[in-house]
């Protein structure tokens, strides 16, 4: 067995509960005659123990068993496991029940019994059909014109033209579903390579392909699935174009949907958290704080509406999602202070491993958890969160998160009074910026600062500050220079410099001022 083979096997052990150990175990001795003869069983129990592959271990530990065995031995127990789980996960899954019908229905043709068959696949895909299962729903419809057109099993009449009739309509609903779908990734694929639209270029390139792929079919006639993905393309191209608010309309549809119809929640969790992840997202963007609490609430509240719904990957989404925007909700409030509370579990859920969350989105995390340091005035624990991603080896997806982490570092070096450090480093992150293409005026005028900072003298800093806010918030308010306010707010920071208070004070002064605002 290779040793990517080895791993996996490894860490779908490390990924089992309590009680699919116990299954496993009683699984394995219901199904075999002479306990004492279950290698593969022996090599799950030291597997589990030691959490590592030693195979001189095993074969100390393991009696009987040969170094030739060892290879043969952990496919089977690979394969045990996963036969294991299948059972034992039948009863939750909606798509495994309505697969081991359609296996129900196999035995019974490979049998002769055509009718019992039939009479298992109708009933299933009429819940396959409840539940918009399309694909499965063809693949039973299919099924049934085999049995029909080979064996006389006195169905109605015009049977035959019923299925194919059926079988055409489903595919057509498959067919404009997975449009909407390959839509939605295609920009999801820019999304994470390049993050927002930076300019005109990228504006016509995201609308020519979205207009290129878009589907020719009104919402009111796609199936509830059709109707997801065409919520999620539509939000995908207004988000990377800076359109928050016709990305709302898609958004709050997106979860209005799932709210209207609680049973498809169960079926599809992730697409449900996803719904909300990019809600909560959209409302962020567009500072809608009160809007956006009651959305968090809907996250948070989530294992306590839907309690049957406890699967390792629903709990590693729905924990992504909900520390992602609990820091957001201390970035809106301007409680960096209060929110670092929330980075010893989110770290330590990250250094673990233990949700599998992929590198981009560790990535957004370390940022995150800069800007809270930053927020709060501990410039150095910030770097070093900063110094994670940028010292990644060259990464092929949000080069806009790796070129703010630059910034912010530069800023935070300057915070910390290392200003040949950073008259150093502008040279090479200004290189980096021009290279992947993420060099925007506010940046030029940002450096262009930055650069001449160790000519200026103590005391004609607050007036270099106060030059640099004026000229900076009028590049800001020009098309496609807002995005560096969504990942870092410049402004903010210079304004705290002018003023003399902390980056969090100025935050916090403006999201009071908002909501006495709003109030009144």
């Amino acid at each position: 067995m290779p040793k990517q083979k080895t791993d996996d096997l490894l860490r779908l052990i490390e990924s089992l509960t309590r009680a699919e150990k116990r299954h496993f175990r009683l699984f394995v001795r219901r199904n075999q005659q002479v306990n004492s003869e279950i290698l593969f069983l022996q090599l799950f129990d030291q597997l589990e123990r030691s959490g590592e592959y030693d195979e001189e271990f095993l074969l100390r530990k393991i009696e009987g068993i040969k170094k030739s065995q060892l290879s043969n031995l952990k496919a089977h127990l690979y394969k045990q496991l996963l036969i294991s789980l299948r059972l034992l996960n039948r009863n939750r899954d909606e798509e495994i029940q309505l697969r081991e019908q359609i296996d129900y229905g196999r035995i019974l043709y490979n049998k002769g019994l055509y009718n019992q068959a039939l009479d298992i696949l109708d009933k299933v895909k009429k819940k396959a059909l409840n539940f918009e299962f399309l694909v499965v729903a063809l693949e039973i419809a299919q099924f049934e014109k085999l049995i029909e057109g080979q064996h006389i099993t006195r169905s109605i009449e015009g049977r035959a033209e019923e299925l194919s009739r059926e079988c055409g309509q489903l595919a057509k609903q498959i067919a404009l579903t997975d449009r909407f779908s390959n839509l939605g990734m295609q920009l999801y694929g820019f999304y994470l390579k390049r993050g927002l639209v930076s300019g005109e270029e990228d504006l016509y390139f995201v609308q020519s392909l979205f207009e290129s792929l878009l589907p020719d079919s009104p919402y009111e006639g796609l199936t509830f699935w059709g109707k997801i993905y065409y919520c999620q393309a539509y939000h995908w191209y207004h988000h990377i174009r800076q359109e928050f608010a016709l990305c709302h309309r898609y958004n709050q549809r997106w979860v209005d949907l799932f709210q209207e119809q609680p049973q498809m929640v169960a079926l599809k969790p992730d697409l449900y958290l996803k719904g909300l992840h990019n809600h909560l997202t959209n409302l962020f963007n567009m500072w809608q704080h009160d809007r956006y609490k009651t959305a968090l609430e809907q996250l948070i509240n989530f294992p306590k509406d839907y309690p049957g719904i406890s699967d390792f990957n629903t709990e590693g989404l729905y924990q992504l999602h909900r520390f992602t925007h609990l820091i957001m909700l201390h970035f809106l409030e301007g409680r960096f202070t209060d929110g670092l509370e929330l980075v010893p579990e989110l770290t330590e859920i990250i250094d673990s491993g233990r949700y599998n969350w992929d590198d981009h989105r560790n990535m957004l995390f370390y940022y995150r958890i800069a800007c809270l340091y930053f927020g709060s005035g501990d410039n150095d624990t910030a770097i070093d969160y900063l110094n994670r991603i940028i010292n990644q080896r060259s990464p092929d997806y949000r080069s806009d998160i790796q070129a703010y982490a630059r910034i912010l570092s530069l800023i935070c070096h300057f915070e910390m009074g290392n200003i040949q450090l950073v008259e150093y480093q502008v040279k090479s992150v200004y290189r980096f910026l021009s290279k992947v293409e993420h060099l925007q005026e506010t940046l030029q005028v940002i450096f262009k600062f930055l650069r001449r900072l160790p000519r200026i003298r103590e005391d004609q800093l607050h007036d270099a500050f106060v030059q640099l806010k004026r000229r900076y918030d009028e590049v800001a308010s020009k098309p496609f220079e807002q995005r560096p306010i969504i990942y870092l707010d410049i402004s903010s920071w210079l304004e705290s410099k002018i003023e003399g208070v902390a980056v969090e004070e100025v935050l916090r002064k403006r999201f009071l001022a908002s909501q006495k605002t709003e109030v009144e």
